[in-house]
């Protein structure tokens, strides 16, 4: 039987931890609000793994390279013809100082509407610099 590595697996993240996650989430957000798909794409680990569910409630998880990911963001954000923000209530786990799973529930207003969103990204540490590698909402299924 393979034995576990020994870790302790109730790690708490020090300020600074919590600290670069936020950043990396406000400039993530901010290029979100400014649909520059490109730099969001920069902060990204490719292939970058995404879990949804279908129209048929079935789970789906899928693969995407750079390409994929630019290609299907940039059509679902659109042109960027009308402003759009986000308020973010975001909870980290963190599994250890270079991995953490973020749960949010945001808001999102475009074009004066409002919807709700409830998501998660699983997120890595290298070089001192976080990067998402995993996408899970719900609802996507049927486009991966």
């Amino acid at each position: 039987m393979t034995r576990l590595p020994d870790t302790d697996t109730g790690y708490v993240p020090t300020d600074e931890d919590r600290a670069s996650l936020d950043a990396w989430f406000a400039e993530y957000d901010a290029h979100s609000a400014k649909r520059d798909v490109e730099r969001m794409a920069d902060l990204a680990v490719f292939p970058l793994n995404l879990v949804s569910d279908d129209s048929a409630g079935d789970g789906r998880a899928a693969q995407w390279d750079r390409e994929q990911f630019v290609g299907t963001m940039t059509h679902v954000m659109g042109d960027g013809g009308e402003d759009i923000s986000f308020e973010s209530t975001r909870t980290p786990v963190f599994l250890s100082p270079a991995m953490a799973v973020v749960f949010t529930d945001s808001v999102m207003t475009a074009n004066g509407e409002t919807q709700r969103l409830r998501y998660a990204d699983i997120l890595i540490r290298r070089g001192g610099s976080w990067a998402f590698q995993t996408m899970i909402q719900g609802g996507w299924g049927d486009n991966l």
